[in-house]
């Protein structure tokens, strides 16, 4: 598989990561469109919303605010091409401000 979010996952290219458990992985945007953008993942790849992940990788950005200290995010998917998803794999845009 040639995802470069599973390549990721697995170190074979370096990201800066901002904090990683057993099944998600939350790393810098490399293009951020906010003063913080974390990219919230799961580790396995998955090309589609599940019944669960959504829900987990929504509490994980939580986390992440308290984390960071920010008060005012946006969370966002992007699902298919037209919306704007660039990576095939499920991911949650997390726009701290």
């Amino acid at each position: 598989m040639d995802c470069i979010f599973c390549k990721i996952v697995k170190k074979e290219i370096d990201a800066k990561i901002a904090f990683e458990e057993k099944d998600f992985l939350v790393f810098f945007d490399i293009k951020p469109k906010a003063p913080l953008h974390l990219l919230i993942i799961p580790k396995k790849h998955t090309e589609k919303i599940t019944k669960e992940l959504p829900g987990k990788m929504i509490m994980l950005a939580v986390k992440m605010a308290k984390k960071f200290k920010v008060e005012n995010y946006r969370l966002q998917f992007n699902i298919g091409k037209k919306a704007g998803q660039e990576i095939d794999h499920l991911h949650l845009h997390f726009l701290g401000f």
